[in-house]
């Protein structure tokens, strides 16, 4: 079979760009696997690629999307750490030339994981990037240790609902915001204070729960001035870890004035991140949280889902029943 259907996007602009077509499959190199793709998911840089946020770095036509459970069908020659028939999971190259909205899909063996053993490839598909962003967030870059205090904001979202359960198998103090009406199901994934951002000011909650001294590390999921605000409740020395954009200019006098260090995060791919969060998924310290199910053909409905706001974890696209 040289040929398989993928979600193009045809223009940048609205869901509605995408169509169903038939395209060819990547070629396989010697130092890559090819997968065929059971299920995917949506992330907030799917829908702000689509609408042309990065048109600069996206050729049209274009297959996006960036979560891969599934197969393998295929090695390279020069590949000796999986074999045919192997269920794997990982997030692609973000801006590579392929992505994963298509039923195959071509990888370098080394961004490549085995997919955890007590999962389907449904729930596999909710975590490559979003587990990935988190640990690099709280581990890789934001070192947070056992005993030490984080705000994850917006808890229930994609990369937040898997950030606070990382963040209670590391052995810290959690704090974390979210809606009302998501306050128990924040509680229910660890964490310690859940403050309802609609109700509280997470400012004025922190410095009161710290007696002052603040939070060792703030994971920022949302941008804006929730970066220059955060950086009051961060104590002396401490870090904070966005992966938002900045979009306007900001003053981080707050953060030289206490010896801060601030990582703004863009994730890379590598396989050793998604062995460790394996190892958590198997014992059971980290679970998947997904929001809704959609078949593969409609993307549309999904990026709307995700574009209205309100999720609590992933979107996941199925290629098959699983």
């Amino acid at each position: 079979m040289k040929s398989m259907k993928a979600a193009v996007l045809t223009a940048f602009g609205d869901a509605e760009k995408f169509e169903i077509q038939t395209v060819p499959i990547p070629t396989l190199k010697a130092n890559q696997v090819l997968v065929r793709v059971c299920a995917t998911s949506i992330n907030p840089v799917d829908y702000q690629t689509r609408r042309g946020d990065y048109k600069e770095l996206v050729r049209l036509p274009a297959i996006i999307g960036v979560d891969v459970s599934g197969v393998i069908e295929a090695v390279g020659e020069a590949v000796t750490d999986f074999k045919v028939g192997d269920e794997v999971y990982y997030s692609p190259q973000i801006f590579g030339e392929f992505g994963s909205y298509a039923q195959y899909h071509v990888a370098d063996a080394a961004i490549v994981a085995l997919k955890p053993a007590n999962l389907s490839h449904i729930e596999a598909a909710s975590f490559p990037l979003a587990g990935g962003t988190a640990w690099d967030c709280l581990v890789t870059r934001g070192n947070l240790q056992v005993g030490e205090t984080v705000l994850i904001h917006a808890g229930a979202g994609g990369v937040g609902s898997i950030a606070v359960q990382l963040a209670k198998a590391i052995g810290a103090y959690v704090f974390a915001t979210c809606s009302s009406r998501n306050r128990d199901f924040v509680t229910e994934l660890g964490a310690d204070r859940v403050i309802d951002y609609k109700n509280e000011d997470y400012v004025e909650v922190i410095r009161q729960e710290t007696n002052g001294l603040g939070v060792d590390l703030v994971l920022d999921t949302i941008g804006g001035e929730t970066i220059q605000r955060s950086l009051e409740i961060i104590r002396p020395f401490g870090r904070l870890a966005s992966i938002v954009d900045v979009a306007i200019p900001q003053s981080l006098l707050e953060a030289w004035g206490k010896n801060l260090t601030i990582h703004f995060v863009f994730s890379p791919q590598y396989r050793g991140k998604l062995e460790a969060l394996t190892k958590l998924i198997e014992r059971h310290q980290l679970r998947p949280v997904i929001d809704s199910v959609f078949s593969w053909d409609q993307v549309v409905l999904a990026h709307q889902r995700l574009e209205q706001g309100g999720t609590r974890g992933k979107i996941v696209l199925k290629f098959t029943e699983d």
